[in-house]
């Protein structure tokens, strides 16, 4: 199976255009991407016109980074906590199977 080609896309951070490519059906998350990265980096950036681009680009980074490890770990124990119930729940199966075939 092959992989569609990869297409270039514009997409404006800061109000400056850069070209990426992607494919057709990555296109639109992508482009959702760029938006949610702009809003965080005009966020980041405030009033300060003259923030160093880059600057701005690693604190947004990291902010994404950061929530992205929240995410993580949130997600994480909510699957330890679905497993312990799973298990209870499991326990609770063979002791009702068990004294029914008494």
């Amino acid at each position: 199976m092959t992989r569609p080609t990869p297409e270039p896309v514009s997409i404006r951070l800061l109000d400056r255009e850069y070209t990426v490519g992607c494919t057709p059906d990555e296109r639109d998350s992508l482009v959702a991407a760029a938006r949610l990265l702009d809003t965080k980096m005009r966020e980041i950036r405030g009033t300060n016109r003259m923030a160093a681009l880059d600057r701005v680009a690693v604190l947004a980074a990291l902010n994404f980074a950061h929530e992205l490890q929240q995410l993580r770990h949130e997600a994480a124990s909510r699957d330890r906590a679905l497993s312990r119930s799973l298990a209870d729940l499991n326990q609770r199966l063979d002791g009702l199977l068990d004294s029914a075939t008494r």
